[in-house]
């Protein structure tokens, strides 16, 4: 497949592409600017903020479009831009991938949350269900559009557990936000990408999917092991929410603070999606750095 990747440089995104393209797919990364990229990289220029642009990207040629950008903040700017790349899809049977995220579900309880749960997102990703709903609505135009909600990504010495490594750094000690008590969603970024790579194959129109390896992660157990990564002796302390919402803001502390248990069977038993990588404890702690 010929496949239009937004967000193709970042953290999840170049781990998509290099499993797209092992899988022998043609990657073809959306970006600002064509420099970015070394100039024998094939290309489309487009910007999240110019919905024009990003209808021009989706091309006849192009088989499918994965959205894995950052959202901008603003809920009528990424509505405009799903809604443009969208429109060259429908009435063609095409796939399209957007990136979500299990944050939209909000506070679970100790019940494993599936995708028929109920959003109820936390402020940060305040206008993200709507998103969701409007890009599901589109497999009603013949579009195979699906929506892909990650947990908190690990590996590859990278995402919000490479953020904690960094504070048991600075600080002397590993730290949590909030309570001893929350617990976090988690997936290794190959078995993410692997994800995505399924959805474009065996997919369905309409599917909504929890990419979620652990159900439930100990913050504190995270930040200890973080604390082994910084080289420390594995401690771990609280870092008051009030503290931490005035050194990281008030939204990205919330969600740090934020327990949640969430399944991601789903994906197994549709997709037959096998997360294989080894636990955020131990990749952190030294076991692994895959």
């Amino acid at each position: 497949m010929k496949v239009l990747v937004l967000g193709a440089t970042g953290y999840i995104g170049s781990a998509v592409t290099a499993c797209l393209t092992r899988e022998g797919h043609e990657v073809v990364p959306l970006v600002k600017n064509a420099a970015e990229l070394h100039p024998d990289i094939p290309v489309r220029v487009g910007d999240l903020t110019d919905p024009a642009s990003l209808r021009a990207a989706v091309t006849d040629d192009v088989d499918a479009v994965v959205n894995l950008a950052t959202p901008t903040g603003d809920e009528a700017v990424d509505t405009a831009a799903q809604d443009a790349l969208l429109a060259p899809l429908r009435g063609t049977g095409r796939a399209f991938v957007y990136t979500s995220g299990v944050w939209v579900l909000g506070a679970t309880g100790d019940t494993p949350l599936t995708e028929d749960a109920a959003t109820d997102p936390i402020a940060i990703v305040g206008y993200r269900p709507r998103i969701e709903q409007r890009v599901l609505a589109a497999a009603g135009d013949d579009v195979r559009a699906q929506v892909i909600r990650p947990g908190i990504v690990y590996g590859r010495d990278g995402g919000i557990p490479a953020l904690m490594t960094g504070w048991a750094r600075e600080h002397g000690t590993g730290r949590y936000v909030g309570s001893v008590a929350t617990r976090w969603p988690m997936v290794h970024i190959d078995d993410l990408a692997e994800l995505y790579a399924l959805a474009l194959t065996k997919g369905h129109a309409g599917d909504l999917l929890h990419g979620v390896a652990w159900e439930s992660v100990p913050t504190a157990a995270l930040a200890a092991a973080a604390d082994i990564a910084a080289g420390g002796a594995g401690r771990a302390e609280p870092w008051p929410l009030a503290e931490a919402a005035e050194a990281l803001g008030e939204p990205f502390a919330e969600a740090l603070a934020l327990d949640q248990v969430v399944s991601g069977r789903r994906a197994g038993e549709e997709l037959g999606w096998r997360p294989s990588r080894p636990h955020v404890l131990t990749e952190l702690a030294g076991g692994s750095r895959g």
